[in-house]
């Protein structure tokens, strides 16, 4: 008898955008809304504020807000999720050509968190078209645990108790399927 194949499931959206004020992350989430469909779950705005790596090119007293997304995709649409979103990104450049905004993609998947990424790294499993993949979190032991490469905003409370209730809403969602 033949294995039976089995479909992935379908997969949440996610974004992380920082900018370096709250008025471009509506701005950018408007534009990603028109690809990804309806917001269906945001954190609360916090300062960004625990790395420099983007002062130089964006400035200082940067933003952050995570969202989630009402549509559910297959995973094979991180690599084109991560193209779209870097693609947002070059709309709003600065003259000098810096980036104003910074879109981090991602999806919700049972038990997981996987970012996109266009830095390989040893983590990093190449997803195609110069994307990598990497799990940021996982759902284990009744909680979500973060890696020892996973981003310090990653780590926060709020970040968890925000992907906490994504997987919440997920699940739900994929239980109607």
């Amino acid at each position: 008898m033949a294995a039976k194949l089995r479909i992935p499931r379908l997969t949440k959206p996610v974004t992380a955008v920082t900018a370096g004020a709250s008025a471009l992350i509506v701005e950018a989430v408007e534009r990603l809304s028109e690809i990804l469909g309806e917001v269906d779950l945001s954190s609360p705005l916090f300062d960004f504020d625990f790395t420099d790596y983007y002062r130089r090119e964006m400035g200082p007293n940067l933003v952050k807000q995570f969202f989630s997304f009402e549509r559910l995709r297959p995973p094979e649409d991180l690599v084109w999720l991560k193209r779209r979103t870097s693609a947002c990104e070059r709309a709003y450049r600065k003259p000098d050509g810096g980036r104003r905004v910074n879109l981090d993609p991602g999806y919700w998947s049972d038990a997981k968190l996987v970012l996109a990424s266009t830095k390989n790294y040893s983590h990093r499993i190449a997803i195609g078209r110069r994307i990598f993949a990497e799990v940021t979190l996982r759902y284990h032991q009744g909680r979500l645990q973060w890696f020892e490469w996973t981003y310090p905003d990653y780590r926060t409370p709020l970040a968890l108790d925000f992907f906490e209730k994504v997987r919440r809403k997920y699940l739900k969602q994929i239980s109607q399927i």
